[in-house]
């Protein structure tokens, strides 16, 4: 088995300013995020992708990731904790952040910059998709950095060498689940999604295949990442983060499908 590093998760302090990783990942997210999308806004035929709408987004999206993030966290995993301690639910710099709520929040974003730019959701959306992928890859390194959200206990280090212990994990080995996540919710989804709308495709398919692409890879990476502890394994034997990705598969599979038939071309 392997041992976690355990790196520092301040990465550069001055005096009693520190700056740490999980920072810093989230700077890169975004950085990747308004690069690529202006690489992309100039090599294809995107119809409406100029600088200004790109810088709409980031600023709208990072507005939407943060809030939605938040409000996500409060209302699907503790909604008990945070009535009973209002305040409690401003005090981000505590933790607690749900991609899912981060992901309602991005959508509201696009849906006013979209009615902004007179371009309609589906538009701004199919060409925000294939940014995201490189920012949540991102993230989850962070999380390995950081040494938390891992993943569960293994039974047989044999079958699994690259298993870890974790710092907080108990002297035992578990999964990695946030560089299996790095790997299918980031990478893989990236190069899907990058390859398949570098053509014309039609309205709504982008976006309808990272919704059903990242709920399907999520919800793999689940059975591998160890669930909340004040929440445990739901209904079906399925964890939050599972029964949370099942919409989004269901809703992108129907995107995708209702795309094709309305067949109206980026």
């Amino acid at each position: 088995m392997l041992i976690h590093p355990q790196i520092d998760p301040i990465a550069i302090a001055i005096g009693p300013l520190a700056v740490r990783w999980y920072g810093l990942m989230y700077l890169i997210a975004f950085g990747l995020f308004f690069f690529l999308g202006r690489y992309r806004a100039s090599r294809n035929p995107w119809r409406g992708a100029t600088e200004a709408l790109i810088d709409d987004l980031l600023f709208w999206g990072v507005l939407g990731v943060v809030l939605g993030g938040r409000l996500g966290y409060v209302l699907f995993y503790k909604p008990g904790f945070y009535l009973s301690d209002p305040l409690e639910a401003l005090a981000i710099w505590h933790g607690g952040m749900s991609f899912h709520g981060g992901l309602l929040g991005v959508i509201v974003a696009m849906m006013f910059i979209g009615r902004k730019y007179r371009l309609g959701f589906l538009a701004v959306a199919d060409f925000a998709a294939p940014l995201i992928p490189c920012g949540l890859a991102a993230g989850r390194m962070g999380n390995f950095i950081n040494g938390e959200l891992w993943g569960r206990t293994v039974d047989n280090v044999r079958d699994v060498p690259w298993a870890m212990i974790f710092r907080g994990g108990g002297p035992i080995a578990r999964h990695p689940s946030q560089l299996y996540q790095f790997a299918l919710e980031g990478i893989l989804l990236f190069v899907i999604l990058w390859v398949y709308s570098a053509k014309p495709r039609p309205r709504g398919a982008v976006a309808g295949l990272f919704l059903a692409g990242y709920g399907v890879f999520r919800f793999i990476a689940e059975y591998f990442r160890e669930p909340d502890d004040f929440l445990g394994i739901l209904a079906l034997n399925m964890s939050m983060g599972q029964w949370l990705s099942l919409p989004m598969v269901l809703l992108g599979v129907a995107m995708f499908v209702w795309s094709y038939r309305n067949t109206t071309a980026q």
